[in-house]
């Protein structure tokens, strides 16, 4: 017998498998034991609190402490009015009680303990050889047991002290196990004796007149919040509802928690520690702890101090008794306990560990911020206005929706004067509003984001960009990268990007149509050579070229990357975060990747002549090269990169290919189909074939070729013998707007032979095309289309994206 808790228990509550644990031996119980009887030594502490007098701790509480300590019965001793004696108020075993009146001498046992103020455990009352060399006068007395027929054997007696005051004694008698009473409940009683002597303190008025019911929220009463009625009734309601006293307090008294904090103060007699919205995660400190064993132990450490490390609890007089704190930070030689309230304590909880840090609303949150700060433009009181706890959460509740709401852009926009300020979020790439902020309060949340950048809180005539750390602040994982932006009226705008860090998407997931994958992967699993994703900004071009990564991405392949910023990670690359500020551009990265031997490099953007041509260069001495161009079709990247100045010769022998690409809204599950008219058909077809009708084969005859197109729709796309088109209809899930999500787009263009030579001749876009669509290439407008006919978007959105 080795072990606590045995499978069997595996189902059991810790309650139920603390109590099947107490049935073994001493020597047979571990750690585990330990920690399950701190456990229930917590809930016994919390359960005295809640009394009302020392009559309601006997009967409440006094089982609850027998089973914590495997205890037949105890005895509860006040001292008396006068100081000269212990009164015992209700004896408890299991049914028996009555009043015993001792003085404090050596003349008895609990007379002793509260004579000498020491602790006795005994193994055997009646073995007076023992007692006599305790002290020569101490006697158990022997007429209890006589007159009541109980035989009395193990005690184990403790002096109830706070300071150097005497409030009682706790006798202890009788353990079931049959033993003397071992360390761990030694370390129990100890620790009960100083909540009782709180208790007590509080409860008790001299010996017999129990005090007015002491609880955590008396102070409210004095300091006029409530009347002490209320708080009755307030207590009542919320043993009869199941619910804490706390959260009725502010449900029903709008009671603040910063006003609840004081009192519990007052209560515990340990400082106050209210939420603080600007407190940093320490990985030092909170690494190490998992948010579930700091929720279950009701208890955060904060930071150290010369008073200790902070501990901020609910519950000090438990906390401390659990003696929990020093074994997890052995190295620390002092502790400073803080009282903070149930609601604070979650908030703090959620913003180091993670999780719903507040679920009030927006609209809740700017209500508490009414009557804030003026927007004086004086940076002082900005800076102090910006580190005001509702504005900090306000901030925080702003960034964790858009998260939540999957936003790529959050944009902030003052208005000048008296105005509100407006945000507005990016969702799938519409701008929808979200909130309007009071103008008062626009300089302050300025001010905040650029704090939590690190920006120039001073400078707001030239625009600035840094990037956020969230994890700093708030309970998600993200960066943030912010841009401000000085507009008319003396205000700034401030936009922020969301990257969320991600695993890559499997490339059979970017919604590229079978004949396009096929030839992508055909394309990039070349050994060498020079391939361009384009697009504007926003339209996935980072992760598709992630995803073609991840599709080449083999244990002999080593892979270099260069990204501003690095949002994708995926094991097997090694990447390089661009920092201009420390002078590391995209081009001095690339001259340092040809030196550290790579087979693969990928270049974030290829924004100049020397990027661009050290690409060239890379691919023609035997390297796979990877890369991004902010341009709007495929032909037109091969123009624009001759514009920088590429050899024509050099870069058509480099060239792969180049994928341009889109996202337009994707259609929601409520989407309806529909069998267009025979005129609506038409244009369809007409539109789709706009490039192709250059082309030799449609030039020659254009309604066989069409007659071919449509037949392969048919093939693919067709049910009973007719091709059906889909469009929005809108749900509750979509928010009726009948999209949700986006899909990509794509145009490939796949440098064969004749692409080559038209780039050596350095053709006109417009030849470009025509030869790449003759080599298979689907523009963008031609790839969407295929996808109406898949069901995955419309055409209206696929209008809205594409030119051609």
């Amino acid at each position: 017998m080795n072990a606590v808790v045995s499978p069997d228990d595996v189902k059991k509550t810790p309650e139920q498998a603390f109590f099947e644990s107490q049935k073994l031996a001493s020597k047979a119980r571990d750690s585990k034991f330990e920690a399950l009887f701190y456990r229930q030594l917590h809930q016994v502490t919390a359960r005295i609190h809640e009394t009302e007098n020392l009559e309601q701790i006997m009967l409440e509480a006094s089982q609850d402490i027998c089973r914590l300590l495997n205890a037949d019965r105890l005895t509860l001793y006040a001292v008396s009015e006068d100081q000269t004696a212990i009164v015992s108020k209700i004896k408890t075993g299991l049914n028996s009680s009555s009043d015993l009146k001792l003085p404090i001498s050596p003349q008895s046992i609990a007379g002793y303990v509260a004579f000498s103020r020491t602790l006795l455990n005994l193994p055997d009352v009646y073995d007076e050889e023992a007692l006599k060399q305790i002290h020569p006068s101490l006697n158990f007395l022997k007429m209890v047991d006589k007159r009541s027929g109980y035989r009395t054997k193990q005690m184990l007696v403790a002096p109830i002290m706070e300071g150097s005051t005497l409030h009682g004694v706790l006798q202890v008698i009788n353990n079931k196990s049959d033993e003397p009473f071992g360390e761990l409940e030694i370390d129990g009683v100890l620790e009960l004796c100083k909540t009782l002597a709180t208790a007590i303190r509080q409860r008790v008025k001299g010996v017999a007149v129990p005090a007015k019911k002491p609880t955590k929220y008396d102070a409210l009463v004095s300091d006029g919040l409530l009347t002490d009625d209320e708080l009755k009734q307030c207590v009542q309601d919320a043993r009869a509802e199941g619910n804490s006293v706390e959260h009725l307090l502010m449900a029903n008294y709008k009671i603040r928690p910063l006003q609840i904090g004081p009192s519990l103060s007052k209560f515990f007699g340990v400082p106050y520690e209210p939420f603080n919205a600007g407190r940093i995660r320490s990985e030092m400190l909170h690494g190490p702890l998992k948010r579930e064993f700091i929720e279950e132990q009701g208890w955060i450490p904060l930071e150290e101090s010369p008073e200790g490390l902070v501990i901020m609890c609910m519950d000090p007089e438990a906390v401390r008794g659990s003696r929990v704190v020093p074994q997890v930070f052995p190295r620390m030689a002092k502790f400073a306990y803080r009282v903070t309230t149930q609601t604070e304590f979650q908030e703090t909880l959620a913003q180091l560990f993670g999780g719903a840090a507040d679920t009030s609303t927006i609209d809740q949150l700017l209500a508490d911020m009414d009557g804030g700060p003026i927007d004086d433009g004086n940076d002082d009181s900005l800076e102090s206005a910006a580190a005001d706890n509702e504005l900090v959460k306000f901030v925080n509740k702003v960034i964790i929706d858009a998260y939540n709401q999957k936003v790529s852009d959050i944009h902030i926009e003052p208005m000048p004067g008296k105005l509100k300020t407006g945000i507005r979020f990016r969702i799938d790439g519409s701008l929808v509003p979200y909130v309007e902020v009071p103008a008062h309060f626009r300089a302050a949340m300025v001010t905040r984001l650029k704090i939590m950048c690190d920006l120039d809180i001073s400078e707001r005539r030239k625009p600035q960009d840094g990037k956020i750390k969230f994890k700093k602040y708030g309970p998600l994982d993200i960066e943030l990268r912010v841009a401000t932006i000085p507009s008319a009226g003396g205000v700034e705008d401030v936009v922020m990007r969301i990257l969320a860090a991600g695993e890559p998407i499997p490339i059979e997931k970017l919604g590229l149509t079978p004949g396009n994958r096929t030839r992508l992967e055909a394309t990039v699993s070349k050994p060498y050579g020079l391939f361009y994703v384009c697009g504007p900004t926003g339209s996935g071009k980072t992760t598709t070229l992630h995803s073609i990564l991840k599709f080449l991405n083999t244990p002999d392949t080593k892979i270099w990357t260069a990204e501003d910023p690095v949002e994708i990670t995926q094991k097997g690359l090694r990447q390089v975060q661009i920092n201009k500020k420390a002078g590391i551009d995209f081009a001095l990265v690339m001259r340092a990747f040809l030196r550290a031997d790579p087979d693969i490099i990928m270049v974030g953007e290829s924004r100049d002549k020397e990027t661009v041509s050290m690409g060239v260069e890379a691919s023609l001495t035997g390297h796979l090269v990877f890369s991004t161009l902010h341009t709007n079709s495929a032909p037109e990247s091969i123009t624009r990169l001759m514009d920088m100045g590429m050899d024509p010769f050099n870069f058509a022998d480099a060239l792969l290919g180049i994928l341009a690409q889109r996202l337009a809204k994707k259609l929601c599950d409520c989407k309806e189909s529909y069998v267009p008219t025979a005129d609506e058909f038409k244009l369809f077809v007409t539109e789709y074939a706009e490039e192709l009708r250059h082309s030799k084969a449609w030039k020659a005859d254009y309604a066989g070729e069409a007659k071919k197109l449509v037949d392969s729709w048919m093939q693919a796309y067709g049910e009973g013998g007719q091709i059906k088109l889909y469009r929005a209809v809108g749900c509750d899930k979509c928010g009726k707007t009948g999209y949700k999500g986006r899909i990509g787009l794509h145009e490939l263009l796949v440098a064969d032979d004749a692409v080559k030579r038209l780039i050596q001749e350095r053709a006109r876009v417009a030849e470009l095309f025509a030869t790449a669509v003759e080599g298979g290439m689907r523009t963008l407008k031609m790839d969407g289309m295929e996808k109406v006919m898949m069901g995955l978007t419309d055409l209206k959105m696929v209008r809205q994206v594409c030119i051609k």
